[in-house]
């Protein structure tokens, strides 16, 4: 049993005394710093979001405006998106979050009506460049099932559950008097209930006459204005849709068993015709094989043609495993098209917006549960359309995401051209025909990219300029590797489920264009930009071994806690080179007892690999199995153009490699980069071997263990009698480790899901009450060991973070490592990495390439590198490398590192130029290091940089060479931050921080003044904590859903700007003119009849409707008002301009009209003045 040392918890109290009191006030040495000018004030800061991007996460329903071209999706959350043409969107959000289960456009009238699963209407006014809701309509008693609003009306038919049919007014969102009952709807002597509304329409030729569907199979004709019904269709199964053709004399049913049934109206007694568009005709002539349901039909015709009959579902049901399909049936052709998901809703798009007249369809818009396909129909072989919009973000799920913000203006360019070559082939010549809209006045002057990476392996860059977003570029590491045909294929060396592949960290340089990723399967890949395609025969490799061997220390800022760090890495602490390899590691291979040694987790391409003009591989780096166990997950990295290294560590150490020369400079553990400035007291190792492998556990093995030794079981006696109580500590925790291996795939995974900080008291205080219980027995040992492991589940299920969709959930589980609480917060983990020219040593008087390193315990260490000056040393001389020791110590794992000068100034990473790799030695431009400000050299006892560090707890500034810290500041003491991000604004610059408690907060920098703390957006999600970033001019971004990519900003400026930036949905448009009656169907009365629904179902005539069936709830500011603040100047002298032309038009037909009842009135006159000239003077019997 550990001994109570008194002197530790005094050192860990006074420590923390200490802390706090530092914390309180400002330290003495700040003073010398009251001369730097602070640009950067509170008003300088607003957060407000700004655009959402992706494709909606769930959808449910789809609308379209055939005037204004807008396209409308709504989502199982209550989500509203809204797409015109390329670059303008909108995003709105019901309250209620519940589920939009139909949308009606008020056809070019800038409105939306959208009905909801919790039986609430809502109208929402699109005049304005962010959509509100202007009223809202709550049903009490009914549950709403379908809505139809006619074209040019403002009469909403409402069907329900219990079949009525209410009628609501959609200017005043007020119920009328006026319901059709279901039991006056059907006949008398049916005794069921024909079921819930799924279809309302107007006969397209007289409006008068009202079309409802009932679930049952019933169809009734409604004459609205005797309010009975004419016909009555029955057929025996249920019914999903009706389409009608636009004569109004017949219209199509699509049922449950998959057929279509087509009805004459004044035919109820049979169908016309009944087909099973999927079926198997019989030859007896008996009734085809049932079929799936055919869940929606459209009815469309031509002048020149055949009329258009589109159905999805309806497959026959020994199609198991057929994807969905949309079927077009033409004429006598009927094509299949298969799509990629479930079908979720389609519409056709027509020439005409008037339901009377010839359709005309030229398109049709497929809703898919992912995708948004619409289908050319005038073309042969139906092509689709290219999707301008950014709707590919999930097309593999993201696994990380970065966000750079002020790039060079030659990047972009630079990527599209190298990415327009990528884009299939093969789509619709046609333009793509959801067009409406306009575009925003105002930009903003700096370019951005999004780089998102992926679980298959790809990377993606996009172009964020301008509140638009637009793929520019693919990148596919997985090329890299050999991928296995199958799953018995799969290789024993994987450390991950699924997605061996995925992205876990980006590292990007967009000045050098070099890019570097690391992997879930502990490889990093180095990349280098190139405008030239290079078929490379060898990848080149770098296998790199790190291990390490557990150790337990007590951190002093713990006050006592049970921390962590590695050991030995297996190699010296002086810098190592290694030969790349050529091949999958032709030194893989099992050790005598049969564990798996020096193997890489995957296999790396054997044949030529051609690398199209893009990125390219430069060097592959592979960490290795090391005596059966699996290498640690890469938890930081970096690069640098201007020293060809990059930089990555893990729970083992740091590794360095040089990417130029293909050779390891550094492979060392935590413990070691300490050196004598050492912060933990760590005890002194056991003298036991290595403990038994498990695959499980990446805690390394002791190198000169011998395999009898490393196969001991972890319960056998100790060989050294005077450290039994040592060893028997260490037997009981490899037997913890040991038995959590079992339940790995349980227990961690639900681990991995959540931040380690969450739940590190529990994990405290479990890790107590194994010492406490080491002296047990065996059976007793287990059995504690048990009942804490349940007790860890039942914490995190009760603190569970959010409940991904299983995709996501799978994502997460396949991510994490098989450490479980009890060996994950005992390690000390590398968990940011930055390279600077800086002031590392005390003694130092010039800035030199220097390496920072910060951990998860708070340790803040430098490294200094001595890179030769011209390209012809630094190819053949090695780089130098020396140790600082510990520079600084905060609370929490440190987040993020960066430089400032002497005025305050932020100073960027330094770089080098980009130039063509693969152009030939005469024409390259030779390399030039490039510095981004030139810095003064430190004068003695003067300090001329800061280091600016944020850690999970605090932030930092420490003055070089000094190594004073000026300034300091607790961001959170109950929760703790995700994301940290020095930015550069327009006043200055700033440290911003997002924590897991929501809060958005800004930091003045070096003085650490908070600036912004907003309580945005608490932490629901993973996804939101693993993709959540900063960029410069204060912007942000993360992935609010699967599918969908949230911007915000956090500067005054772009929220001042933010409505002339974004897009208009409404724009004036004239309404296309109302077909031609005929001269033959004027003068008989064969054309369209006309309703008067306000005479038919106002106030009036048809009374008030039940105050206690529906709730009205106004919107925000009116009807009136919401016009006001959505229209503005041009706006109105538009809308002025078109009501001037139709009253001069109106005005004009009744001239028209008047004249020729004026010739009228003048041949009658004259007609009748003959007459009686004639009969004037003849008698009456001479008539």
């Amino acid at each position: 049993m550990k001994k109570f040392n008194i002197r530790k918890v005094l050192d860990g109290l006074t420590a923390s005394s200490s802390s706090s009191s530092a914390a309180a006030s400002p330290p003495s040495g700040s003073r010398e710093n009251d001369m730097i000018q602070e640009t950067l004030q509170s008003e300088h800061f607003q957060l407000c979001k700004t655009l959402r991007h992706g494709f909606p996460y769930q959808p449910s329903s789809m609308a379209f405006d055939p005037v204004q071209k807008i396209l409308a999706i709504g989502t199982q959350s209550g989500a509203l998106r809204l797409f015109g043409r390329a670059g303008v969107e909108c995003y709105c959000q019901h309250e209620s979050g519940s589920a939009v289960i139909q949308l009606e456009f008020l056809v070019n009238e800038g409105a939306l009506v959208s009905a909801l699963a919790d039986d609430s209407i809502h109208l929402w006014n699109l005049r304005q460049k962010l959509p509100a809701i202007l009223h809202s309509l709550k049903f009490n008693r009914e549950r709403i099932t379908f809505c139809h609003l006619p074209f040019q009306s403002k009469w909403l038919y409402v069907g329900t559950e219990r079949g009525n049919i209410h009628i609501v007014n959609v200017e005043s969102f007020t119920l009328s008097g006026y319901v059709i009952m279901w039991n006056k709807a059907i006949e008398l002597s049916s005794k069921s209930h024909p079921g819930p509304v799924v279809h309302i329409s107007d006969n397209p030729m007289d409006e008068g006459k009202l079309l409802i569907g009932f679930e049952c199979g019933i169809v009734v004709l409604w004459d609205l204005k005797s309010k009975k019904a004419d016909y009555r269709y029955n057929y025996d199964e249920a019914i999903h849709s009706v389409a009608w053709h636009h004569e109004g004399k017949q219209f199509v049913c699509s049922h449950s068993d998959g057929t279509l049934t087509t009805w004459n109206v004044r035919i109820p007694a049979k169908p016309a015709q009944i087909i099973t568009p999927h079926g198997k005709q019989p030859k007896d002539g008996k009734k085809p094989e049932p079929c799936k349901p055919i869940l929606k039909v459209e009815y469309k015709t031509t002048r020149a043609g055949e009329p258009f009959m589109i159905l999805c579902g309806g497959l026959s049901y020994d199609t198991v495993g057929r994807r969905a399909c949309l079927t077009v049936m033409h004429g006598k052709s009927t094509a299949v098209l298969e799509m990629d998901y479930s079908i979720v809703d389609f519409l056709t798009l027509c020439e005409t917006p008037y339901p009377n007249d010839f359709q005309e369809p030229y398109a049709v818009v497929v809703l898919l549960e992912k995708d948004l396909v619409v289908i050319d129909l005038a073309q042969i072989g139906y092509p689709i359309f290219e999707n301008p919009y950014p709707l590919s973000i999930h097309e593999s799920p993201v696994t990380c995401c970065e966000y750079y913000a002020d790039c060079p203006a030659e990047i972009i360019p630079a990527l599209y051209s190298v990415g327009s070559k990528q884009k299939r082939q093969g789509f619709s010549k046609k333009e793509w025909p959801v067009s409406g809209g306009n575009w925003g006045q105002g930009t903003l002057s700096f370019s951005e990219i999004i780089i998102t990476g992926h679980a298959d392996g790809s990377i993606k860059f996009w172009d964020a300029s301008a509140l638009m977003l637009q793929v520019l570029y693919k990148l596919k590491t997985a090329k890299v590797f050999e991928k296995p045909r199958s799953k018995e294929e799969k290789s024993s060396t994987d450390i991950v489920d699924e997605d061996p592949f995925a992205i876990q960290i980006l590292s990007w340089c967009p000045e050098s264009r070099v890019l570097c990723v690391a992997g879930v399967s502990a490889h990093v890949i180095v990349y280098r930009f190139s405008k030239q395609e290079v078929t490379t025969e060898v990848v080149q490799l770098l296998e790199v071994r790190m291990q390490c061997e557990l150790n337990e220390v007590e951190s002093p800022e713990g006050g006592g806690e049970q921390a962590s760090a590695v050991s030995t890495p297996g190699t010296s602490s002086s810098p190592q080179t290694s030969l790349p390899q050529s091949h999958p590691s032709t030194s893989s291979n099992n050790s005598s007892d049969g564990l798996r040694d020096n193997v890489p987790c995957l296999k790396v391409r054997s044949s030529p690999l051609k690398q199209s003009p893009g990125y390219q591989v430069e060097l592959l780096i592979q960490l290795v199995w090391v005596s059966g166990e699996p290498p640690q997950q890469i938890t930081s990295l970096a690069v640098n153009s201007a020293y060809g290294l990059v930089a990555f560590g893990n729970g083992n150490g740091l590794a360095v490699v040089d990417y130029l020369q293909k050779t390891l400079l550094l492979n060392m553990s935590t413990a070691e980069l300490y050196g004598s400035t050492d912060p933990h007291h760590r005890q002194p190792r056991s003298p036991r071997k290595a403990r038994q492998p498990s695959a499980g556990f990446c805690d390394g093995n002791d190198a000169s263990a011998t395999p009898e030794e490393r196969c001991k079981s972890p319960t056998s006696g100790s060989g050294s009698p005077c450290n039994s109580d040592e060893d028997s500590k260490h037997k009981f925790i490899d037997k913890v480790m040991f038995k959590s291996k079992r339940i790995s795939k349980t227990v961690a995974n639900d681990f991995a899901k959540i931040s380690r900080k969450i739940n590190m008291i529990a994990d405290q205080k479990d890790e107590r009450r194994v010492r406490r219980h080491c002296s047990l027995p065996v059976k007793k040992q287990q059995s504690c060991v048990k009942e804490m492991k349940r007790r860890h589940a039942a914490s995190f299920r009760e603190t569970s973070l959010c409940d991904l969709n299983a995709r996501d959930n799978s994502f997460s589980r396949s991510r994490s490592s098989s450490v479980t609480s009890i060996d994950r917060e005992s390690r000390e983990v590398v968990s940011s990495l930055y390279f600077c020219d800086s002031l590392s040593k005390r003694s130092e008087t010039l800035a030199v390439p220097s390496l920072w390193v910060g951990t998860s315990l708070g340790g803040m260490m430098a490294i200094t590198l001595s890179v030769p000056s011209t390209p012809e040393q630094r190819m053949q001389q090695p780089v130098g490398v020396s140790f600082c020791g510990s520079v600084v110590r905060l609370k929490g794992g440190i987040l993020r590192m960066a430089q400032l000068d002497a005025s305050g100034t932020f100073l960027p990473h330094v770089y080098e130029p980009w130039y063509e790799p693969n152009a030939p030695e005469e024409e390259r431009e030779p390399p030039r290091r490039r510095r981004p400000t030139s810095l003064p050299s430190s004068q003695e006892n003067q300090d001329c940089q800061y280091i600016v560090v944020c850690s999970e707890k605090q932030a930092k500034v420490v003055a070089l060479p000094s190594q004073n810290c000026i300034y300091e500041h607790n961001i959170t003491e109950a929760s703790f931050v995700l994301r940290a991000d020095v930015v550069t604004m327009t006043c200055g610059v700033g440290l911003a921080c997002f924590c897991a408690n929501g809060h958005i907060m800004t930091l003045s920098l070096p003085s650490l003044r908070p600036l912004l703390d907003v309580n945005y957006l608490p932490l629901t999600d993973m996804r939101i904590a693993r993709t959540f970033c900063f960029s410069n001019q204060g912007q942000a971004l993360y992935l609010t859903s699967p599918t969908e990519i949230q911007r915000i900003t956090y500067s005054q400026e772009t929220c001042d700007n933010l409505q002339e930036m974004l897009g208009e949905l409404f724009t004036p448009v004239e309404t296309p003119e109302a077909p031609n009656r005929g001269f033959f169907k004027g003068l008989f009365g064969g054309g369209a009849q006309s309703l008067d629904r306000e005479d038919l179902f106002g106030e009036v005539t048809a009374g008030k409707a039940s105050r206690s069936l529906a709730q009205h709830i106004p919107g925000p500011g009116g009807m009136e008002g919401m016009k006001g603040a959505a229209s503005g100047v041009v706006g109105e002298l538009a809308r002025a301009r078109i009501a001037l032309d139709e009253r001069g038009q109106k005005l004009g037909e009744l001239e028209e009209r008047t004249a020729a009842m004026m010739s009228s009135a003048d041949s009658f006159s004259k007609h009748a003045h003959d007459i009686m000239l004639k009969y004037k003077d003849k008698k009456w019997y001479q008539l």
